[in-house]
């Protein structure tokens, strides 16, 4: 009869072959695709909701009457166009997945935390799983904000039409800029839990974050200035400001993470040998062993040797 085979039980260190590693970075993932599937499907059931929660803010701030190529101030406004026959099924498509990745960050954020997680130390895991609980609203507070200023920026750039052309917004394009913000928003607002959770780990520490202010300020501008698709200031500057404030948050946190760890163990800072401590207790050395019968022998072998002596030689 077969014996069931035992569970194995896990690293307290969180050490596992790399085929393991392999196995929980697939399972991970195929949980996380799983909940943004889910989510996509239902969202398709919603899709025109969807679609007009996004682009009302937009059409109320920049777009044209029913009927008129201007705004009723005269300045210049735009329509939200739906270019070709496939152009409603690709929108569709587009809108449900962004819901997907938006509405599911929960559950692949904390799968990405527990693929990272066995590799902290049980004093290192109560804080990275509450960082983790804040990783979500960050999340979803960078995505809010791009809707947010979605609108206004829409203005200012509408703004820049001359006079007698027409602004033609077409969905899909419109739609990919959306999803593009909100995604580059959300992501930029994890950029401090990645920090935090380096410094749990012990890779990076808070000194050297602060020392970095200058190059991280400059990075994350130019990083602004990329990845916002729209390229206007204010939109570049609302993405940089928050992301640099969490910056400094996050390097806060981590000079008093590593203050706390120099109190609980003053040798953190020291090599192995400068750290190890030094019994100097004195020990009986117990009983010396008598050499007068080696003596006796070497005195018959090289008795006739004048550079050995009782068994010993000159040297020793």
């Amino acid at each position: 009869m077969l014996k069931p085979a035992r569970k194995q039980k896990p690293n307290p260190e969180g050490r596992m072959p790399l085929t393991e590693h392999l196995r929980e970075l697939r399972n991970r993932l195929l949980k996380s695709v799983i909940a943004i599937v889910v989510v996509t499907i239902v969202a398709l059931i919603y899709y025109k909701q969807i679609a007009e929660f996004i682009t009302d803010p937009v059409i109320d701030k920049v777009g044209c009457p029913p009927g008129q190529t201007v705004a009723e101030d005269g300045d210049s406004c735009a329509r939200i166009t739906a270019n070709g026959l496939l152009a409603p099924f690709t929108i569709m498509l587009k809108v449900s997945l962004a819901t997907g990745v938006v509405v599911s960050s929960p559950i692949w954020l904390y799968q990405l935390w527990a693929f990272l997680a066995p590799g902290l130390h049980g004093h290192e895991k109560k804080y990275a799983l509450s960082f983790v609980a804040a990783g979500v609203p960050l999340f979803l507070g960078g995505a809010y904000l791009a809707y947010a200023i979605l609108p206004t920026s829409s203005a200012a750039l509408v703004g820049l039409t001359p006079d007698g052309w027409d602004n033609l917004f077409p969905a899909d394009e419109f739609l990919d800029i959306v999803t593009r913000l909100v995604i580059v928003f959300g992501l930029a607002f994890e950029l401090p839990l990645l920090l935090v959770l380096l410094n749990l780990g012990g890779v990076l520490t808070g000194q050297r974050m602060l020392s970095w202010w200058r190059f991280m300020v400059v990075g994350i501008t130019v990083f602004a200035a990329v990845a916002t698709p729209t390229g206007d200031p204010l939109t570049m500057s609302v993405l940089a400001a928050p992301i640099v404030v969490l910056y400094f948050a996050a390097t806060g946190f981590c000079l008093l993470n590593d203050r706390r760890r120099r109190r609980a163990n003053p040798d953190a800072g020291l090599s192995d040998d400068e750290a190890s401590e030094l019994d100097l207790t004195p020990e009986d050395v117990g009983d010396v062993e008598p050499v007068s019968a080696s003596r006796s022998r070497s005195d018959q072998v090289d008795g006739n040797d004048p550079a050995k002596r009782h068994g010993y030689d000159d040297i020793t």
